[in-house]
């Protein structure tokens, strides 16, 4: 049997993220997903290491690799029209279900176990850092615009911080305390 999921995988990289604003340099779902999985991977490091957590930050970042993948059937739908009000919330997440479900049959069966829970979140530690890894890479996209000047992400940075801050997690602010500022900064700057 012959299967074609890594290569709709691999098309990750043609969905583009943030489509209703001007951006300074175009993100695609891959990059932001590989983003999303190193800081996932470091938000499961920093619960383990500070806070006493016991999650396997491999599992994390290999979750949130996977966690837009329905987007390469779906497309990326903007936050303010996919949380415009709890209909489209879930009418969306039914389209995402049928996406996941779509591109885990794609796999040979001997392999779907293995990808179902990268697919489709089962654990909710592990889900709860990838939405928080998430919502952090786009603070950072924020972050950065705004650093080039584009004031089109300055609410977005002010809503997403505000979310990030709600989440309660200790490991998200406390990556926030240490590490975020370095994204504002020049590369003279960082030396």
């Amino acid at each position: 049997m012959r299967s074609h999921f890594f290569a709709y995988v691999s098309r990750m990289r043609f969905i583009q993220r943030w489509a209703l604003m001007r951006n300074t340099v175009p993100e695609n779902v891959q990059e932001h997903s590989h983003q999303a999985a190193v800081l996932a991977h470091a938000l499961a490091v920093i619960r383990n290491e500070k806070f006493g957590g016991n999650v396997d930050p491999g599992a994390v970042a290999a979750a949130a690799l996977y966690h837009d993948a329905s987007e390469i059937l779906t497309g990326d739908m903007p936050t303010p029209i996919k949380y415009l009000n709890s209909s489209i919330q879930s009418a969306y997440k039914d389209v995402e279900d049928v996406a996941e479900k779509k591109l885990l049959a794609m796999l040979p069966q001997e392999l779907q176990g293995a990808y179902a829970p990268l697919l489709t979140q089962v654990d909710p530690e592990v889900e709860r850092l990838v939405k928080a890894a998430d919502k952090l890479s786009a603070y950072i996209k924020c972050v950065e615009e705004l650093k080039a000047g584009n004031n089109e992400f300055r609410d977005a940075a002010a809503q997403t911080r505000r979310a990030l801050e709600n989440y309660g997690l200790p490991e998200v602010e406390y990556f926030l305390e240490t590490f975020l500022e370095s994204f504002s900064l020049t590369l003279d700057e960082l030396k």
